[in-house]
């Protein structure tokens, strides 16, 4: 493997000690360099009075001066700064939401909006929250980088609860993440293998 990026997905994390054949993407067939980079980080605390903050920021920057209309970005600066704190109670339940734009092409204008997204409670992060969110903040209605940036948070809410949880741990109810990707059809080799009591054979068509 590529030694670059070997030191790149150690220093975020992506290689353990235990071990897994390495799938990289195959290199580049063209010389090329980068123009652009969007970055996504979500993070997930505890609080002291048993609530969860979900915390999300999204950044769009260019490697070279970028001209748009409302002035000269340098490289390097963001052309969009977008930052979401979501309040969820242990049934996912959002009961305090703020937004703010930080950095955006139209200061003014695109960096009005984050109190729209106070509406967001009373919504449930898991129960259909990605389809709410498309409909309260389509077009007009909202932004476009914070309503997408929103779209990844009931995911990363439930790596936050899971953290305390032993992954395999025997419960009564079906464990969440099963039925939810392709890996964890009930009927898949990995359900089998790693949640046996929630396994079901797919019937056979003669």
């Amino acid at each position: 493997m590529d030694t670059a990026h070997t030191k790149a997905c150690v220093k975020i994390g992506l290689f353990h000690t235990q071990q897994y054949p390495a799938m990289p993407l195959p290199a580049p067939q063209q010389l090329r360099r980068r123009i652009h980079t969007r970055s996504i980080q979500i993070e997930g605390f505890i609080r002291d009075d048993g609530l969860y903050d979900i915390e999300a920021s999204l950044s769009d920057v260019k490697d070279q001066d970028f001209p748009i209309s409302s002035g000269l970005r340098r490289a390097g600066d963001p052309i969009h700064l977008m930052r979401v704190r979501l309040t969820v109670d242990a049934e996912f339940n959002i009961v305090a939401a703020t937004a703010c734009s930080d950095g955006v092409p139209y200061p003014g204008y695109c960096d009005t909006i984050g109190p729209a997204y106070e509406s967001l409670v009373g919504l449930n992060l898991v129960r259909g929250f990605r389809r709410t969110v498309g409909e309260m903040f389509a077009d007009v209605r909202g932004c476009t980088h914070l309503s997408e940036l929103l779209l990844s948070l009931p995911t990363a809410a439930i790596q936050t609860f899971v953290s305390f949880r032993r992954d395999d741990e025997q419960t009564v109810e079906k464990p969440f993440q099963l039925d939810r990707c392709h890996a964890l059809d009930t009927s898949a080799g990995a359900v089998q293998r790693y949640y046996p009591k929630w396994y079901r054979p797919r019937d056979r068509q003669d």
